[in-house]
């Protein structure tokens, strides 16, 4: 079975104008969250999904404002479309591979095969020639920074770990935090060939330690502020810490 293009992805809202867009037709795993947040000027994306089908041509809500399109880091299931955006943001020391993503360091080999898929595009698309386009970054971003909305401003937290330039977004008025992958409500990946065992430690006990609402990660469905310090408490447990 092929999906057309108009039915690739999936768009619900979840509160505080943040829309969650995703690729149901990937399987749960492997599949990034898009988090769209409006603000009174301009509009900020958090990550792009995959890239196997245009993502503003297929979901005008992208393209309608002004948009920072942030990539939480540069793995290849969240800045597969950072191409198509005219402003694309990122961490500093992931820079260079989003300006020369290679299969290898944005992790596509040896994670993109036809079995991550459910069903595969409608759209000319082979998994063995899968490649992110480049996408050089126009804003660095510093742990510190502020992506700024007009009415709505996300500090920049640098999260590393996971990957050396992951970053998650805290916005303290409404305790909302999008968090990329250093931290989500299913099973980490700490493995990769850029991640960083003691840096992990230390991004999560930042977080925990923020006074969160609701989490938005990069994979799998939102949760509570509470979950985040159950998830974190019980992670920190396991390392016998």
């Amino acid at each position: 079975m092929r999906i057309p293009p108009k039915d690739w992805y999936r768009i619900r809202r979840v509160g505080d104008d943040v829309t969650w867009i995703d690729e149901p037709y990937i399987q749960e795993f492997y599949r990034c969250n898009i988090w769209h947040v409006r603000g009174r000027d301009r509009d900020m994306m958090v990550d792009s999904g995959m890239g196997v089908v245009s993502l503003r041509e297929w979901v005008p809500l992208v393209s309608e404002r002004p948009l920072d399109a942030v990539a939480s880091h540069t793995h290849f299931d969240h800045v597969g479309c950072h191409h198509e955006f005219p402003c694309r943001l990122c961490h500093e020391a992931e820079a260079d591979i989003l300006a020369a993503p290679s299969r290898a360091n944005t992790l596509a080999d040896p994670y993109v095969t036809d079995e991550i898929f459910d069903a595969l595009p409608d759209v000319p698309y082979q998994s063995t020639t899968y490649a992110v386009k480049a996408a050089p970054a126009t804003r660095l971003l510093a742990d510190g920074d502020v992506i700024d909305l007009g009415d709505r401003h996300f500090e920049v937290i640098h999260t590393p770990g996971h990957s050396p330039g992951g970053i998650a977004l805290w916005e303290a008025a409404s305790g909302v935090l999008i968090a990329g992958d250093i931290v989500y409500d299913g099973p980490l990946i700490e493995d990769t060939y850029h991640a960083d065992a003691t840096d992990y430690i230390r991004s999560m006990q930042r977080l925990a330690r923020l006074p969160v609402r609701v989490v938005h990660g990069g994979h799998f469905p939102s949760f509570s502020g509470e979950r985040l310090r159950e998830i974190v408490a019980n992670w920190l447990k396991e390392k016998g810490l």
